[in-house]
């Protein structure tokens, strides 16, 4: 599908009926010896970051995070005064997230809720930022004991941060201590997406997927690694293709757990809400009605973005506005996030939503990173045409679970398959054991 701007209005698209518009959402370098202690503040968030006072363009400088208490305690007083509206005129969720789970979510937030539990997990795992083209790149990289262990970049996407891989960190990288064998260790690095979390927020247009996939392979070049895989799901399968498209000879395959192997009439079809297609098999007929639903139910937040993320000036000012809008980001994850307020136990946990809900709230990139939306003109689930091996996780409750046939069909080397029972679009941080045991599967043969 191809976007075409209205001349003289800015990023405002002229769309070829509704489809068109749904398809856009979609140490090399030896570190310091000598650092100083230096305290930057970013936003709303309090920074220490160990830095040389002259710092090469291409140095690696270690990082830690301490939220202030004053951000903490003015944090807890906006939760407390949320001004709430009246309760949904509807049963269901056909109107947004529901008032009873946003309060259940804000009296936590506000009185149970502790974000230093979280700081102080972060802490544990080496943090660095290093400045590629022109922008401070954050990323956790822990590296196995094993000096066989395989590289491996995983990026996160919208509304994640790398929060959403801190489970697997450990069994990945020290499979023994978690029931795995040692030849299935990995190097793991771990970046936030520009504009996310702890790296710089762009202060020019240009950083969509292209460059930020251009950026991933500075990074691993920079980390010494000759060989690497990469894996992502949302727009970290963005940046994941693409960097297989840009076919750097290091990358030697890639993995994704939100595949994007929509076949042209399938999306043409459910875009257009039409009758679902004749001889499709019975996944296939799955996968269509979950597209079909999406894209007439699922897509507000990402029109908004893709069109005007400088307007949502509410979710930098009121915490409870910005969770809502976060957890409004699918069906399937809006419903066990209210599952999970309502006390029932599930793959996450209220403080685990919450550290993510905190993180974008501390550093201020509720708006930084919805521009990402804006930035990108592509599809999310039309193939890309990518060649090199390529492993499928397809996980039940992602926005489509992908059929095998598909991902034959969009991967021409596809190297790993399989369909899982449970999970859904934050599969690392919902299911980390079988998140885990999915890549230690798909990269078995290349070991």
């Amino acid at each position: 599908m191809t976007f075409k701007k209205v001349p003289h209005q800015g990023p405002v698209f002229r769309i070829a009926g509704f489809a068109a518009f749904a398809v856009l959402l979609l140490a090399a370098s030896s570190y310091s010896q000598t650092l100083l202690r230096k305290e930057i503040t970013m936003s709303q968030s309090a920074v220490l970051i160990d830095a040389a006072p002259s710092i090469a363009s291409d140095a690696i400088r270690p990082f830690h995070f301490n939220a202030t208490k004053e951000q903490l305690a003015d944090l807890r007083k906006r939760v407390a005064a949320t001004k709430w509206p009246e309760q949904e005129t509807v049963s269901d969720t056909t109107q947004g997230v529901q008032l009873k789970t946003m309060q259940e979510l804000a009296h936590y937030w506000a009185t149970g809720y502790d974000w230093r539990k979280c700081e102080a997990k972060l802490n544990t795992y080496p943090q660095f930022v290093t400045n590629i083209d022109g922008l401070d790149i954050h990323f956790i990289h822990v590296r196995s004991k094993n000096p066989n262990a395989l590289p491996i970049i995983i990026t996160h996407g919208w509304p994640g941060s790398i929060i959403e891989q801190l489970k697997v960190i450990g069994p990945l990288t020290d499979p023994v201590a978690y029931g795995g064998k040692a030849e299935d260790s990995f190097d793991v690095v771990i970046p936030s997406l520009p504009g996310y979390g702890f790296s710089g927020k762009p202060n020019a247009t240009g950083w969509d997927p292209a460059r930020i996939a251009r950026a991933w392979t500075v990074l691993m070049k920079r980390l010494g690694y000759k060989r690497y895989l990469a894996q992502g799901g949302d727009w970290g399968n963005a940046v994941t293709e693409t960097m297989a498209l840009q076919a750097a000879p290091e990358l030697l395959a890639i993995s994704t757990n939100m595949a994007a192997t929509v076949p042209a009439d399938i999306e043409k079809a459910a875009l257009a809400g039409a009758p679902m297609p004749p001889n499709l098999s019975a996944d296939e007929q799955r996968a269509y009605g979950q597209l079909a639903s999406f894209y007439k139910h699922g897509l507000g937040y990402a029109i908004e973005m893709a069109n005007r993320p400088e307007t949502l000036y509410a979710l930098a000012d009121s915490p409870v506005g910005l969770a809502g809008w976060i957890l409004d980001h699918d069906t399937a994850s809006e419903a066990l996030i209210a599952r999970v307020f309502d006390g029932q136990s599930e793959g996450l946990t209220r403080d685990d939503i919450l550290d993510n809900i905190t993180l974008y709230w501390l550093t201020n990139t509720a708006v930084s990173s919805a521009r990402l939306y804006w930035e990108y003109k592509g599809g999310f689930f039309d193939p890309r045409g990518v060649q090199i091996p390529v492993a499928v996780s397809a996980f039940p409750d992602e926005i489509y679970q992908a059929p095998k046939s598909w991902a034959e069909t969009a991967y021409p080397k596809l190297i790993y398959y399989n369909r899982l029972p449970k999970g859904g679009h934050f599969a690392a941080w919902e299911q980390p054991q079988l998140f885990t045991e999915e890549i230690r599967a798909s990269f078995r043969s290349l070991r």
